[in-house]
């Protein structure tokens, strides 16, 4: 989730110090001073501009305060988050020394808070106990220092019965009515029964991660812990300080349950992310359809007379996860400067945007940034041209904290490396198939407009939209391809 800074976010004030500024610049020694009640030969022109500033700080600061414009930049969104952790005599105390530093990293990031993220530990052998009971901390700082203090037990496996405790005392005891999630870490089979107290829990909405550590897991118990599928929820390493190899995708996970709660029928599987077309509400607002030859996949035409607005709110209402991939597929003839997806904050900045440079014909991503509070990635390899000849292609971002990479139709094109980024503001508007800098429409065809939240869709997704792409696979590559777009008829189709 990517915030714009202060700065970056501040036109109110910005507009209103600059109108001061030129105004103020006017004034003389002898030109009264209207609203104040007093000449300017008490006030500098200096002191004046200085006073006009504050007031502009103060009212921008009233005005947010009040309508609650901006929401605050977070790294993962509101959620009731579990770890259950195995503190059995098969772990060892040197080896729980590594979980708990594992915690530690995992948790550090997180906003902690009744309006952000809550986290609760379980330790348990023979019998759970409640380390840390959610809603305990308002401060990372705090949470930390009690994780660091958790003492090692030592005792038999009991996973079933640990499950079943954080049920009924901390979820279950929880008002919030959000995202609730358990991270079960195990490294032995359990010594009472899991599968009938893990089903139980799913059922209540609680989504169930399983992490297995050494030789004598049993997958299968893993497997009946977790929520399906098992790729998404199940995870193994060899031994505990292996374990710290999976921190960053537990993390991904993590925010992407909480940040992303919508599916995307793909192929036979749902893919957690966002349909920015559905979002958008383009079934309704683009009323000619049409279809990619030889090919079943169906477009929209937009037209310079469509609006594709929408709150940024309604359509990413926790921000966007640290890692996702960015897939649109389109054909357009226009020559200039246009933004083919943006999220713009209150004051129309662009906070991220993928944009269509027609006059050099190159492909720029534009995202928040910790340093300058804006950073553009250009690319601009002879590939890139591609998009420029009038027929369809597909583009595809992969974005992670540390690089964008750039495919078109299936093909890698370049990667570069990204500054650390912020979270978005959820104030202001995200829209498609804009001019740069204005609000007019661009004339173009669009037909798949998406972010998925998984990093790993990125080799998963297709191009059998685009024809031509489809002659080149074998049958069954074919027939997946027809069944993906009846999925994508499906969702689009018109009532």
């Amino acid at each position: 989730m990517l915030p714009a800074t202060f700065s970056q976010d501040s036109g109110f004030y910005n507009n209103y110090f600059c109108k001061c500024h030129v105004a103020v610049s006017k004034v003389n020694e002898d030109v009264f001073v209207k609203g104040l009640g007093i000449t300017a030969e008490f006030w500098s022109i200096q002191t004046i501009a200085f006073l006009c500033s504050v007031l502009g700080l103060l009212t921008k600061m009233s005005f947010y305060a009040d309508k609650e414009i901006q929401k605050k930049p977070k790294i993962t969104a509101p959620a009731d988050l579990v770890f259950i952790l195995d503190g059995s005599y098969s772990v060892g105390p040197e080896n729980f020394e590594i979980i708990k530093s594992w915690l530690v990293n995992i948790t550090r990031n997180f906003d902690i808070g009744p309006k952000f993220i809550q986290v609760g530990v379980v330790q348990y052998s023979d019998y759970p106990v409640l380390e840390i009971p959610l809603g305990t901390h308002e401060s990372n700082e705090n949470l930390i220092s009690e994780m660091e203090s958790i003492h090692y037990l030592g005792g038999n496996t009991r996973t079933g019965r640990a499950i079943q405790f954080a049920f009924d005392h901390l979820f279950a005891k929880s008002s919030r009515f959000l995202t609730k999630i358990a991270v079960v870490l195990t490294d032995g089979k359990s010594q009472d029964e899991v599968k009938d107290v893990a089903a139980e829990a799913r059922k209540n909405k609680i989504t169930l991660f399983a992490i297995g550590v050494g030789s004598e897991i049993e997958e299968d118990e893993l497997k009946a812990i977790a929520n399906k599928p098992s790729s998404t929820y199940v995870f193994y390493v060899e031994d505990y300080i292996a374990i710290s190899r999976i921190k960053e995708v537990i993390k991904q996970k993590l925010c992407e349950e909480s940040v992303c709660p919508t599916r995307i029928p793909v192929a036979a599987r749902d893919e957690k992310g966002f349909d920015i077309l559905v979002g958008l509400g383009v079934k309704k607002k683009v009323k000619k359809r049409i279809q990619i030859p030889t090919t079943n996949a169906k477009a929209f035409e937009v037209t310079s007379r469509v609006d594709l607005s929408e709150l940024t709110r309604n359509v990413f209402p926790e921000g966007l996860p640290p890692s996702y991939v960015f897939v649109s597929t389109q054909r357009f003839k226009v020559k200039k400067t246009w933004d083919l997806w943006r999220i713009l904050s209150l004051d129309k900045r662009p906070q991220i945007a993928v944009t269509v440079n027609g006059e050099d014909k190159t492909l720029s991503f534009t995202t928040t940034s910790l340093i300058n509070g804006t950073q553009v990635i250009t690319f601009a390899a002879p590939r890139v041209k591609t998009l420029f000849d009038e027929g369809w292609h597909q583009i595809r971002l992969l974005v992670t904290e540390e690089f964008v990479t750039l495919y078109i139709d299936d093909q890698e094109i370049e990667t570069k490396p990204l500054h650390p980024v912020l979270g978005i503001y959820i104030s202001g508007l995200t829209q498609i198939g804009k001019y740069s800098g204005k609000e007019e429409t661009v004339q173009f065809d669009i037909q798949k407009l998406r972010i998925y939240c998984d990093p790993e869709q990125n080799d998963r997704e297709t191009i059998c939209e685009i024809s031509g792409f489809v002659s080149m696979i074998d049958e069954l590559l074919r027939t997946t391809c027809h069944l993906l777009q009846i999925t994508d008829f499906m969702i689009h189709v018109p009532n």
